[in-house]
């Protein structure tokens, strides 16, 4: 294990923040899959540092369908992405009250494959006032954030023989560069493609990567950018411009096996993870390459959730959901060593606002603690879902303006996180 730290915890903090951020963002915006920057950090929010034992307030809840599509935030709308019936259903509500705006629903046959459940996945992609949804059979639609007008739509998965693998679609598109990129996971060289955020005309196609449940993040890395999507067994890095490899390496395992928890870009490094004896690698990017500085199956094998970043230190759920074995982790990506671990801790999703850590579990509960590589330390926690006979919480959060967005498969609720000061 290389354990050289090069710069100092600091700077290499602030180079993460500088390198990893893709551009200016509307405060309070929870835009897409884990916010902002797609690292589960949120931009100028603050929250409560605790809250009673029955809970944070429930500032409005709206009924949804199956699904496992997190909302997405822009300004005063909250979009979700769910399913019901035979329909995939978009609508947007009032973020202050949850008053519902419009409503738009498309025909679907999805199944539902290995899981029951037969909703849609990715989470939406909000930008420059166009809805992108990406629904579990592999269809694109574009809608007007405004008032869901359809825009245009594609059937990626039937026009590139996409295949739907344990789950259907499951990687949320990124919009960079002007384009809209997919891993469709298409044969033949249709493994990623580019489609005009226009009129979803296809701008390029490249590769014959399969499909993941992991979704792309972009970044400028020495002056040149990428777009990294972890596919089924292989990390890949392009040029949004032309979809030109600009590095590859294997990462995966062939068999009953997913990636899909999100690459993460800190500074000029690259952090994945997978479960199923795949294990994590950290890997530094110069000049178009990219070479392994450790890996290994200990230090964080995560089944799907994303780690989030704090001062060089990254927090996550090593483990799996399917054989009850789950921890939340706190360690040095540096250098693979890690820092605390809270056994026995659950399947969760994480999102970091500030020097706290906002945890959403699978079984309902909402804990509040601290971003600290010193130990683990719970602030708060109380059950927001009753899961009791009931599916699991796996859709991701959404944090905007204090207010945290988070659904099961039957209701959609608002939590308020916010200070007294903020109100």
């Amino acid at each position: 294990m290389n354990r050289n730290l090069g710069a100092s915890a600091t700077i290499f903090a602030l180079c993460c923040a500088l390198l990893a951020n893709p551009g200016p963002v509307q405060a309070g915006d929870w835009p897409q899959i884990l916010g902002p920057d797609r690292n589960g950090k949120a931009h100028d929010e603050r929250v409560v540092a605790s809250f009673p034992a029955s809970g944070p307030k429930t500032l409005w809840e709206q009924p949804v369908g199956s699904g496992f599509a997190g909302v997405a935030v822009a300004g005063q709308k909250v979009v979700v992405f769910h399913r019901i019936k035979n329909d995939s259903v978009v609508a947007a509500l009032d973020a202050a009250t949850g008053k519902p705006l419009w409503k738009k629903a498309f025909p679907t046959t999805y199944g539902g494959g290995v899981s029951s459940d037969d909703g849609p996945r990715c989470v939406p992609v909000i930008h420059e006032g166009s809805v992108y949804l990406f629904g579990a059979a592999g269809d694109l639609h574009c809608l007007a954030l405004e008032d869901g007008a359809p825009r245009w739509e594609v059937n990626a998965y039937a026009e590139f023989h996409g295949d739907l693998g344990y789950f259907g679609a499951g990687s949320s598109p990124i919009v960079d560069s002007g384009k809209l990129l997919v891993n469709v996971g298409g044969r033949p060289g249709a493994g990623l493609v580019a489609f005009s955020l226009k009129n979803g005309k296809i701008l390029w196609k490249a590769t014959n990567e399969a499909a993941s449940y992991s979704s792309p993040v972009a970044a400028t890395i020495d002056g040149k950018r990428h777009v990294v999507f972890v596919t089924q067994l292989n990390v890949v890095s392009v040029d949004p411009d032309n979809g030109a490899e600009r590095f590859r390496f294997p990462f995966g395992a062939r068999g009953p096996t997913v990636n899909a928890a999100n690459p993460i870009i800190l500074g000029d490094h690259l952090f994945v993870t997978a479960s199923y004896g795949v294990g994590a690698k950290w890997v530094q990017i110069s000049d178009d390459k990219a070479k392994t500085v450790w890996e290994n199956d200990d230090t964080m094998s995560s089944q799907y959730s994303t780690c989030v970043e704090k001062d060089g230190f990254l927090y996550g759920i090593d483990g799996r959901q399917d054989v009850g074995l789950a921890r939340l982790r706190c360690f040095d990506p540096r250098t693979g060593k890690i820092q605390w671990t809270e056994e026995g801790f659950g399947m969760a999703s994480l999102i970091r606002a500030g020097d706290r850590l906002i945890i959403l579990k699978i079984d309902g509960q909402l804990v509040l603690a601290e971003a600290s590589p010193q130990q683990f330390r719970k602030l708060a926690s109380a059950a927001i879902f009753d899961t009791s006979g009931r599916d699991v919480v796996q859709a991701l959060p959404a944090l905007s303006g204090g207010r945290l967005c988070a659904r099961d498969s039957r209701t959609l609720k608002c939590i308020d996180l916010r200070p007294a000061t903020e109100k």
